[in-house]
């Protein structure tokens, strides 16, 4: 999650991507983990940490650019292996992940048992991949669209040479019958969806690729989303329930900016600023349990109503206090309840009880 921030003196404060505004922003950082309710489909942000660019990783950065503009000789760079290594090298990014997923499923022992791990698009590599397996987790997410997939051989070993491993290339926008899964019209819109065991090469295992092609039927033109996931087994409709689920995360960003001031906290000091955001995310999952009791009655009412009954029994009481003598407890719930109600946009009438 990268949001933008002025000045120069706020801990953290770097050039990141937002992809809201498509393109690189002055600002702040933050990677969360959360858990998703399947059934409820519902996130909630359980692990916050800061991400921080240091100054030895930008020089090696451009380092890297500017080796990369030199026209490199033709042939086998000198020491390059045939034999692909089953350890990637993880890179800075993925290093300031690991110990926070770590610390994440320290939090999640014993209370709660969690199979997959949903990682956008921009993590869908091998090194991403092998990072979460070392957890003992199942890894889902996006592939790019220009990702070249294979099927695994299965002709007839020749007995010259190694023995073959890629079959023939799919092609997403013609793939085989027997792998269809779904074929649905609507609105003049093709969806199709499906499924295969395949390989890529730069993957050193077999992935579950799902594939999503949508074709307009008027005029024929087609895109598509390629999903993958670790887990072989995995059915179709729970890998692409699960990649989807993860937008969920976007509404938990959304609450903690618009409502608990994530965009708004004026800290500089790293301490301040981890504690600011991490006070955010909690006031989104505290919200949300407290939205659970008003919902039943009403299930437009939002945090603007919640934040505004608070706010009201807060006047409500300090009111109260000045007053010599305190009304009998019919009277006060009353009172209660109708000054709580004044700002909010979906009320909830709860009648009072009597004896």
């Amino acid at each position: 999650m990268v949001f933008g921030k002025a000045g120069k003196e706020t801990d953290g404060l770097g050039r990141f991507f937002s992809s809201l505004q498509n393109r690189v922003i002055p600002g702040l950082s933050f990677f969360v983990f959360s858990v998703i309710n399947v059934k409820e489909r519902q996130s909630f942000p359980i692990q916050a940490v800061q991400m921080v660019k240091e100054k030895e990783e930008r020089k090696k950065k451009q380092e890297k650019k500017s080796v990369e503009k030199e026209k490199r000789s033709v042939g086998r760079p000198k020491g390059r292996k045939n034999k692909k290594s089953e350890k990637p090298t993880l890179r800075p990014e993925l290093l300031r992940i690991q110990p926070v997923l770590a610390a994440f499923l320290v939090v999640l022992k014993g209370v709660l048992a969690v199979p997959y791990l949903v990682l956008e698009g921009h993590f869908g590599n091998y090194p991403s991949a092998w990072m979460v397996l070392q957890t003992g987790l199942q890894f889902v997410s996006k592939l790019r669209s220009d990702a070249a997939l294979y099927e695994p051989f299965t002709g007839t070993y020749c007995g010259c040479g190694a023995r073959p491993k890629y079959g023939s290339k799919v092609d997403v926008r013609q793939m085989k019958k027997k792998y269809l899964k779904s074929d649905k019209q609507a609105d003049g819109i093709r969806t199709q969806i499906y499924q295969a065991n395949l390989l890529n090469k730069g993957l050193a295992f077999s992935i579950n690729v799902v594939v999503v092609l949508k074709t307009n039927l008027s005029t024929h033109q087609q895109a598509y989303i390629i999903l993958f996931s670790t887990d072989l087994k995995l059915s179709y409709e729970k890998l692409f329930d699960y990649y989807t689920l993860r937008f969920q995360i976007e509404f938990n960003f959304r609450d903690a900016k618009q409502y608990w001031g994530l965009d708004d906290f004026m800290n500089v000091k790293q301490e301040a600023v981890t504690n600011a955001a991490n006070l955010s995310f909690f006031m989104v999952n505290f919200s949300s349990v407290l939205l659970r009791r008003y919902r039943e009655n009403n299930s437009e009412f939002s945090v603007l109503d919640l934040k505004s009954h608070y706010r009201g029994c807060r006047y409500a009481s300090e009111t109260i206090k000045l007053l010599p003598q305190k009304p009998d407890g019919i009277l006060l719930a009353e009172i209660f309840q109708q000054i709580a109600r004044l700002g909010m946009v979906h009320p909830v009438f709860q009648p009072v009880a009597t004896t």
